[in-house]
């Protein structure tokens, strides 16, 4: 593969990937580290991609299979129990989530239990469908629709105990808030 053509794979990729990277590590040097994998893997493997409109995709890919290995690796030397018992709290109010700020959601993101981060972050980080979801996680398209329901559920529980939704809403219908400027909003499924 010419070193030019690298470059600009890395060049026009290598951002959304550390995003994507950095929604599922919750680190930014893990995300670092998983995205030279993703690149190095590219290097020695890329040659073997016959449709070259689907760069993209497979590093993608690559890059969530590589996050698997690395999880599962780390399973093996600590288990971790986690408690599926949540209580019932209401829906997020759209005053809520309008007043987040982007560095506040990625929190509230990494809160959301894998693999359920990984098709959110996938929708709505990067844009994805429904349909390259399922190619990129390797999964039926009924489970990314699954997995997007269930996440969005455990996010809106993570906003709604990380920020007090109550007395925000109250503070927003009684206009003593003001949202603030940098703004993000969560799109739900109708």
């Amino acid at each position: 593969m010419p070193s030019d053509d690298f470059e600009q794979i890395v060049s026009q990729h290598y951002e959304p990937l550390y995003r994507f990277a950095l929604s599922l590590t919750r680190t930014e040097a893990d995300a670092r580290d998983l995205t030279q994998q993703t690149f190095y893997t590219w290097a020695t493997k890329g040659h073997q991609l016959r449709d070259r409109n689907k760069v993209k995709s497979w590093l993608f890919t690559t890059l969530h299979r590589e996050f698997l290995n690395i999880r599962r690796r780390a399973a093996r030397f600590q288990h971790v129990e986690l408690s599926d018992a949540n209580e019932d709290l209401p829906a997020v109010s759209p005053e809520v989530v309008n007043t987040l700020d982007a560095a506040l959601l990625l929190e509230f993101l990494g809160q959301v239990k894998e693999p359920y981060r990984a098709a959110l972050s996938l929708f709505y980080l990067e844009d994805y469908s429904y349909k390259e979801i399922a190619d990129i996680l390797e999964i039926p398209l009924g489970t990314v629709r699954s997995r997007l329901s269930r996440g969005i559920a455990q996010l809106q529980q993570s906003i709604l105990v990380g920020t007090g939704a109550t007395s925000q809403r109250a503070m927003l219908e009684s206009g003593t808030a003001e949202p603030s400027s940098r703004n993000v909003t969560l799109i739900q499924e109708g």
